[in-house]
């Protein structure tokens, strides 16, 4: 939910004229049309069913159950039309009418520095490659611009690269025609053959994963944009993402202690050599 305070609110409420249960000039079909359109959720449906069920308590329930990004985003979308309705009616804005619409711009501005996916900073290319780079760069445009769904076969490449990388790393043979889960799979069998997973759940995670992928194969081909496909919904987008983002980052520190273990040996087979 967002953390939007009651200042906050009040300051919000004014701008949108919330007063007497509207949203400024919406009527119940065309809030529904524009809050479908900006962030591809039902403001009707009863998840937002607040009191008395006006325009403004549903707002006031979206603010409420909703992310600071989500919130963030319909906010500044609601902030933007009412700004847009000023210059279309030729109305003035008065002093005070623009310190609270810049007042609500930074309200808004808040919401949405808080990204609905997790670990994104692990999206890192492991080798200097430059389209790798370049993959990086594009999935991250996309999470900046809250569409994850639009970025799912690029994400499946990426993760593709990912592990090709990690398997060249550690010697371990794989095929180009092999399929993301497959590669996946031996690169988790050298990974727990180190000793390093020191917990029979843990290993367990790892090795469903590699079911995840083979998963992850079907929507990269059936639900992005790698092919002609009907798009994967928002949300069920960000699940993904936040499951291989959070995959990653835990890759990302076993890398590290394979990196401490092989230098561990390497002073060890220096100390016996001696």
């Amino acid at each position: 939910m967002s953390d939007l305070s009651t200042i906050e609110k009040h300051k919000l409420e004014k701008l949108f004229g919330m007063g007497n249960g509207y949203v400024l000039d919406f009527s119940d079909r065309t809030f529904q049309d524009f809050v479908l359109d900006k962030s591809e959720l039902d403001i009707l449906s009863e998840k937002y069913s607040y009191s008395s069920g006006s325009k403004a308590n549903r707002l006031r329930r979206f603010w409420g159950v909703e992310t600071n990004y989500i919130a963030g985003k319909l906010t500044a979308e609601l902030i933007a039309y009412w700004k847009d309705k000023k210059i279309i009616n030729e109305a003035e804005t008065t002093a005070q009418e623009q310190e609270l619409y810049e007042e609500c711009l930074r309200i808004a501005q808040r919401l949405k520095q808080e990204f609905p996916i997790e670990n994104i900073d692990a999206i890192q290319a492991n080798n200097e490659d430059k389209d790798f780079k370049l993959l990086e760069k594009l999935i991250r445009e996309s999470i900046e611009r809250n569409e994850p769904e639009t970025a799912l076969d690029r994400l499946h490449t990426f993760v593709v690269k990912y592990v090709r990388e990690l398997c060249r790393k550690h010697n371990i043979e794989y095929a180009l025609t092999e399929a993301l889960n497959s590669i996946f799979g031996k690169y988790v069998k050298h990974v727990v053959g180190t000793g390093l997973i020191h917990s029979a759940m843990a290993e367990k995670i790892l090795k469903f994963s590699i079911q995840i992928m083979d998963a992850f194969n079907d929507v990269r081909n059936n639900r992005s944009f790698a092919h002609d496909n009907p798009i994967l919904n928002y949300h069920e987008s960000v699940l993904i993402f936040n499951n291989i983002s959070s995959s990653i980052k835990f890759i990302d520190s076993i890398e590290e202690h394979l990196v401490v273990q092989q230098q561990e040996i390497k002073l060890e087979w220096k100390e016996f050599d001696v």
